[in-house]
């Protein structure tokens, strides 16, 4: 009797767990976007809790000026970053959009004459090519008005994931605990050590991606003041930034600093490519291998699948933490695919 009666009760169990699974994936879908923001911001906040521990046990001599104040010492550093970056950008780009539209008729002629310099542009008509121009001129106009709705939005989403990392690093701990609470002793002690492996090398991939982008961002603005290009500093500081993205972020940076060169000659549009080429084959040859290889252990080929995955699951935030989260998943699959179970 005992087996017959617990047959269909198991069935009944076995239906009602995927009955809850599918409407688990079904809410998780539903909140990707707060999920996702939640595991950026967790993310960041693993792999800089050792850099504000790090901060915090700074000493001259038997003083500790960050003692207990790291976060507060994190906080301001951003803001004073944001600033900066703020005041190196907004003014030169309100100065020119100013200038433009007073002189803007004045532009469209010489603006004419430098696009029939272009191979076969010679061939299309001046008519033609002034209205285009006034034409995406206006497009651009109403565009940038519509977006700023958007642009709110996202700098909104970007406050949010910067306060839920400093809650995260200031909290970590606790929320860590709890989520190792859910697994039995045993299992809970291998998968702390696993989970601490992991951090370790995401904090050296966040060391070595910072050495990176500060060799890149240095070079570039230098490159950017000897060209004589409009918003050097703030195009070299954006540059160095977008370089956390691998392959993605100097391609950004490259289409980036060419729009603002062209604008003044195709001369520094070929300074600038000519200036990227070189690198990344400085980067790619030189520079990734002996950085990069070493602190995050993972072939080319994985590192640019995770980031084509996280581009297309997440956008610009998932690919912003592929990396970090492929060197997650590969400490896991090597701990508990390729050894063998203790």
């Amino acid at each position: 009797m005992t087996p017959s009666s617990s047959e269909p009760q198991t069935h009944r169990g076995d239906i009602l767990f995927a009955f809850a699974v599918a409407a688990a994936c079904y809410f998780a879908w539903l909140l990707r976007d707060v999920l996702v923001l939640l595991y950026v911001s967790a993310l960041f906040a693993v792999v800089l809790t050792p850099v504000v521990h790090a901060t915090g046990q700074l000493r001259i001599g038997r003083w500790q000026p960050l003692q207990g104040r790291a976060i507060l010492f994190l906080v301001l550093a951003i803001a004073g970053a944001l600033a900066a970056f703020g005041y190196l950008t907004i003014p030169p780009v309100l100065h020119d959009l100013d200038q433009l539209s007073g002189q803007a008729p004045a532009k469209v002629p010489e603006l004419v004459e430098k696009l029939r310099q272009i191979p076969f542009a010679d061939r299309l008509d001046d008519g033609a090519i002034v209205e285009k121009i006034e034409g995406f001129a206006g497009q651009a106009a109403t565009y940038t008005l519509l977006s700023v709705k958007s642009w709110a939005g996202k700098l909104a989403t970007v406050i949010s994931g910067l306060v839920l990392t400093l809650y995260f690093i200031l909290e970590g701990d606790q929320a860590y605990r709890w989520f190792l609470s859910f697994f039995p002793q045993p299992r809970r002690q291998r998968l702390q050590t696993t989970l601490d492996r992991a951090a370790v090398r995401m904090g050296k991939w966040l060391l070595g991606q910072a050495s990176l982008m500060l060799i890149l961002g240095m070079a570039s603005t230098i490159t950017f003041l000897f060209l004589h290009l409009r918003y050097a500093y703030a195009l070299g500081v954006l540059t160095g930034l977008l370089n956390i993205i691998p392959v993605l972020g100097v391609t950004v940076s490259l289409l980036l600093a060419a729009l603002v060169a062209a604008v003044d000659s195709w001369g520094r549009v070929l300074g600038v490519v000519i200036f990227f080429l070189v690198y990344l084959q400085i980067e790619n040859s030189y520079l990734a291998p002996r950085i990069m290889k070493s602190r995050v252990d993972l072939p080319a080929l994985a590192i640019l699948v995770a980031l084509l995955l996280g581009f297309a699951l997440a956008g610009v935030a998932g690919a912003l933490v592929s990396v970090p989260t492929a060197v997650l998943v590969a400490v896991l699959l090597e701990e508990y695919l390729v050894c063998k179970e203790e």
